[in-house]
């Protein structure tokens, strides 16, 4: 698969309509807890892959500079609007197939509910690899096949695939869950290491939301959270990955300097009014309220 499909939520009020309306005040403090766990004190240059409307962001702020990363215009819009355009942040649309960054840049990434999207994550796991610096810290939160629902609901006949087999399974179209084994072992071809697993929403039902407030549930959901370590039983795994090595690249102090072109590889991109173009092949790639887009280039 030379071109996997991506899922983009252009013009969604998702941050509204599933985190704020939706009753996810539960899953969210969760998160909040496994990323407080796993996150190094702080750092240079963070990128947050998936970013959406920037909902994670502010819970990076240990680093010095974020590059806040969708598909989406429209949900780095919201972003914006939450964070503001401080030099801190620097925003990005494009696609996790073809990323735009210069190789070895960043001493971090996250990639928070954002692999269950991907048609080929072997594929997306690798140009993220590719971005990091040695002795970077990856943490990725990835849908678990193998929950406890999923496997009762296999045992009684409710449904066809099994929960115990390492390919991943595409439930509904462009949203697959993945067999923690998988996970480890794509990860670990790609010369990661895993410094820690946790195991997030224990009590994603229904009826204990409505029954108990979100803060004493998460609290009691972080109590669980390390028995990730022994078994990954709960519909959300978060893995703490490590390259090998210490850091030795240079931040680029112009943000110019963190891109290449995503058409040819080149670097050296330059800046022009609304718009950066690549002298090695022409492409130009617009930039336009403070959102660089690179998913298509401009008409060379």
């Amino acid at each position: 698969m030379t071109n996997p499909p991506v899922c983009n939520y252009e013009g969604s009020d998702y941050q509204r309509s599933f985190w704020e309306q939706g009753g996810r005040a539960y899953e969210d403090r969760t998160e909040a807890i496994a990323l407080k766990r796993l996150l190094p004190g702080g750092g240079r240059l963070m990128l947050e892959l998936g970013a959406g409307a920037g909902r994670n962001t502010p819970r990076y702020s240990g680093f010095e500079r974020v590059v806040v990363l969708d598909y989406s215009t429209t949900q780095l819009a919201q972003a914006q609007e939450r964070l503001g355009r401080s030099s801190k942040y620097i925003y990005v649309a494009a696609d996790v197939y073809r990323l735009p960054f210069r190789p070895g840049l960043f001493d971090a990434a996250t990639m928070i509910r954002v692999l269950h999207h991907m048609a080929d994550a072997p594929k997306a796991l690798a140009q993220i690899q590719a971005t990091l610096q040695p002795g970077a810290i990856f943490i990725l939160e990835f849908a678990n096949k193998l929950n406890l629902k999923a496997i009762l609901r296999y045992f009684i006949g409710r449904q066809t695939w099994s929960p115990f087999t390492l390919e991943p399974v595409e439930f509904v179209k462009l949203n697959f869950d993945f067999h923690p084994k998988a996970i480890r072992k794509w990860l670990g071809g790609l010369g990661f290491s895993i410094d820690k697993t946790l195991t997030v929403s224990h009590f994603r039902l229904g009826l204990l939301k409505r029954l108990i407030p979100a803060k004493f549930l998460a609290a009691l959901d972080g109590f669980f959270q390390p028995t990730g370590a022994l078994f990954q039983l709960t519909p959300s795994v978060f893995v703490k990955a490590k390259l090998p090595g210490d850091a030795d690249a240079e931040i680029p102090a112009a943000v110019i300097d963190l891109f290449k072109c995503p058409d040819c590889n080149g670097g050296n991109l330059l800046e022009k009014a609304d718009h950066l173009t690549c002298p090695s092949c022409g492409a130009k790639w617009a930039v336009k309220d403070g959102i660089y887009d690179f998913r298509e280039s401009l008409k060379r």
